[in-house]
């Protein structure tokens, strides 16, 4: 029923988008963050610039807190074509194309610009076109920092998160990454976390320290053990469907206007990063700490080997993502 409503939802969206100009067309994108998130204001360059780029005749129509469905939700209506875009995550992805599986690796990346010029350069763009004939592109990366865990007690070491309740998204890497670390992996909905950190359903979570403030998880998890162990970028996608409807100036103006914005995002994430953990630290109480790295990389770096022998297709990305690293 309530895929029902949502997808109603959608329909009448649309059907008011198409209405509003008879010659311009309007791409419905669903996302599950609040709108003063980095992500939210960089879909909002994106479809400025997509907007000015066409003179109006495409536009993006941005729906925030997941409006139209979670994000497992946007995906499946996205990929049968009732929604045009939706933004989720390399996580989520794996499920749906195993090319994001090899960005999900712990300590893949050596620093903040490898993972970046990555993502922006040719690996990038084998990734996001991958998933064609599975029923949406990707068209741009959003890098969203390091994720580390959070919980109510200092994690200084693997030995710390023996027995431990996870949340993790419902990603077999995330999962690996866990249990290597004698955790409990435990997928949780992203809307269901607070609650879940709240009544103790779970003991803590792994994210970047924007998830403190923008989800309000520091009311209710007062420790940030600063791992760094992974470095998952948002990912933008258009339905197939839609993306073949579109003509081939319009493909060229939103691939432009989405590349410009991924420029955009991560010159406004480091700025608002750092607010965000002034913010956790002052008004929600979060204490940081940092940890040594080396027993968590030595605890998950058999997920490497794992993953190229399980893929062929991710076992040639890992090795093209180690080269490119500086040396």
């Amino acid at each position: 029923m309530m895929k029902f409503v949502k997808l109603a939802a959608i329909l009448a969206a649309g059907a008011v988008a198409m209405g509003s100009v008879a010659n311009a067309k309007t791409l419905r994108l669903n996302h599950n963050n609040p709108e003063d998130h980095p992500l939210h204001k960089s879909m909002e360059h994106m479809a400025e610039k997509l907007e000015e780029a066409t003179g109006g005749d495409l536009k993006i129509r941005i729906y925030a807190n997941a409006q139209l469905g979670t994000q497992r939700e946007s995906m499946e209506l996205m990929q049968n074509g009732s929604l045009d875009m939706a933004r989720s995550n390399a996580s989520e992805l794996e499920a749906f194309e195993e090319s994001y599986g090899a960005l999900n690796l712990p300590y893949i990346f050596v620093d903040a610009d490898h993972y970046y010029d990555v993502l922006s350069g040719d690996i990038g763009s084998d990734i996001l076109a991958a998933s064609e004939d599975k029923g949406f592109v990707g068209i741009a990366f959003y890098i969203e920092g390091a994720r580390s865990f959070y919980a109510n007690k200092e994690i200084h070491s693997p030995a710390d998160l023996k027995g431990m309740k996870i949340r993790v998204q419902p990603s077999p890497s995330a999962i690996r990454m866990v249990e290597l670390l004698g955790g409990n992996p435990t997928p949780i909905a992203w809307g269901e976390l607070y609650s879940a950190l709240q009544q103790g359903v779970v003991d803590g979570a792994e994210n970047n320290p924007m998830a403190l403030t923008s989800a309000r998880h520091g009311e209710v998890s007062k420790v940030y053990s600063n791992d760094g162990h992974t470095m998952i970028p948002s990912v933008v996608m258009i339905s197939s469907k839609t993306w073949n409807e579109l003509s081939d100036e319009h493909k060229q103006a939103l691939t432009k206007a989405a590349r410009e914005s991924m420029d955009f995002h991560r010159e406004q994430w480091d700025a608002m990063s750092a607010a965000a953990v002034e913010t956790a630290k002052t008004e929600l109480g979060v204490k940081f700490i940092e940890v040594e790295k080396g027993p968590f990389i030595e605890a998950v770096l058999p997920m490497h080997q794992e993953a190229a022998e399980k893929s062929a297709v991710v076992s040639d990305l890992i090795d093209r993502i180690k080269a490119s690293a500086p040396q």
